[in-house]
């Protein structure tokens, strides 16, 4: 099997934990890997990682990168397929599956989103393996067995049984139903309908038939040609399952009976994290994260510094360093109204963290004021930042673990723990990281303009512009 993942969502419904930069998929949420490496964990148990395809975006390539290194997984190089605009699932699917279908003929393909939860088991397994034998003929979707009435999921209702032999492999696809109300979705669970988990599987060759003859506009898109960018804006932006599931006479399911969540709210990370003996979720992160609760029932408390509650019940508190999100569980869907307002002014906390991540590792934000910025930067083993210059600050930097080489104009130093050195705007200046253990600098920016835009760059390890 050849597997698909889907790894370019931006997490707008889970800031300030989800940042457009830091999307949700990359984001440690339980401490024991990303979800992006967990589905990659997933794709190895039936594909080998030259058969794993990730369709992703230029902002994400050196995540995907140093998830996949930490996960001790290379893929080959033209296998991260880097989309030049966002146009939903269907285009997405269809550029991969057509590199497949080039890359190894007629081939069964999973698709499988990043940014979901999901147990291994059994089951898992079981359904997968039933999956494969139906997609030569099918389209085949997962539907999850509910555990309770949901209405922030898809549901599909399922028909006939499909039997190879005596043995039921899925069913075919009666309906698909839009997220509903919390009293159809009652019902929807009490006729047998299943979550939507947006995982499928097919043969490449009736995916492409499929499309051809239910898209043709995406389909066109590509069958003209041309380069990415081209083809990207010629394509409609729409989703597998409008553009075509929702069309085809094909569409089976496997229902599939495991725990799952599509990590879509605040709401849904609350009802999969562990809790403590007052009903609270409390996940803390950083030397300074600790949570103290006094009369506090049934919160979701996720933070990076000391947060006391007292007499609270029933609320979200996401505290980020730099953002702060106070709300009533059962509202956080709305968080994206939130996103969409300080989108609209410009700010630039629904783009990146305190912490920000760079091929080369990554600088956080400690303190910053008018005409003022410092930050650490973190700089891995053998590697060093791009060659650049600033036309509107200075910087101050201060090495306080590791060995850095320095490129400043036409001078080449080494600093060691303690030691320092200046570089006046506009002058040419390199920061590398020669040694064996990680290097840590703290760097005092000052000028008039401080944005991350004023770099002008010369040459760079990573092809970065």
């Amino acid at each position: 099997m050849k597997t698909v993942i889907l790894a370019g969502g931006k997490g707008t419904r889970l800031w300030p934990l989800s940042r457009e930069l830091m999307p949700k998929q990359f984001i440690k949420l339980f401490n024991k890997g990303s979800l992006f490496q967990k589905t990659v964990e997933r794709a190895l148990m039936f594909s080998k990682p030259s058969e794993i395809v990730i369709v992703t975006n230029e902002a994400y390539r050196f995540r995907v990168l140093d998830d996949l290194r930490e996960l001790g997984v290379e893929l080959p190089e033209d296998n991260l397929l880097l989309e030049p605009a966002s146009k939903n699932t269907l285009p997405a699917i269809l550029w991969a599956t057509l590199k497949i279908q080039e890359d190894f003929g007629d081939s069964i393909v999973s698709v499988l989103p990043s940014d979901h939860m999901i147990m291994v088991n059994d089951a898992y397994r079981d359904a997968f393996k039933r999956a494969q034998k139906l997609a030569k003929d099918y389209l085949v979707t997962f539907g999850i067995r509910p555990t309770k009435p949901h209405t922030g999921y898809g549901y599909i209702r399922p028909g006939d049984e499909i039997k190879l032999g005596e043995e039921v492999l899925g069913h075919m696809v009666e309906e698909f139903k839009e997220k509903p109300d919390f009293e159809t979705a009652k019902q929807y669970v009490a006729r047998g309908y299943l979550w939507n988990s947006g995982m499928f599987a097919f043969s490449s060759s009736l995916f492409l038939d499929e499309v051809r003859k239910h898209s043709p506009e995406v389909w066109n898109a590509f069958e003209e040609g041309g380069d990415i960018g081209e083809i990207y804006r010629k394509t409609p932006e729409v989703s597998i399952d409008y553009g075509l599931m929702e069309k085809t006479e094909k569409a089976a399911v496997v229902p599939l009976n495991t725990k799952w969540s599509d990590l879509g709210s605040f709401d849904a990370i609350y009802e999969v994290l562990e809790k403590d003996s007052s009903g609270n979720a409390i996940r803390v992160s950083g030397k300074k994260g600790y949570h103290v609760g006094v009369n506090s029932h049934n919160n979701l408390i996720m933070t990076e510094r000391l947060t006391a509650t007292v007499g609270v019940d029933d609320l979200i508190i996401i505290d980020t360093g730099d953002a702060l999100l106070v709300s009533k569980k059962g509202e956080s869907q709305k968080v994206k109204e939130v996103y969409r307002t300080l989108k609209e002014l410009g700010d630039e906390r629904v783009m990146v963290h305190r912490t920000a991540y760079r091929p080369w590792g990554s600088y956080t934000v400690l303190e910053e004021g008018e005409r003022y910025k410092i930050k650490r930067l973190t700089v891995l083993p053998g590697k060093k930042l791009s060659l650049q210059m600033h036309y509107h600050r200075s910087e101050h930097w201060v090495v306080v673990r590791g060995t850095a080489r320095v490129v400043v104009g036409d001078r080449e130093i080494l600093l060691r723990p303690g030691e320092s050195t200046f570089i006046p705007a506009g002058v040419k200046h390199r920061l590398e990281n020669p040694g064996k253990v990680i290097l840590e600098v703290i760097e005092t920016q000052i000028g008039e303009y401080l944005g991350e835009d004023d770099i002008v760059r010369f040459s760079d390890d990573f092809g970065r512009v």
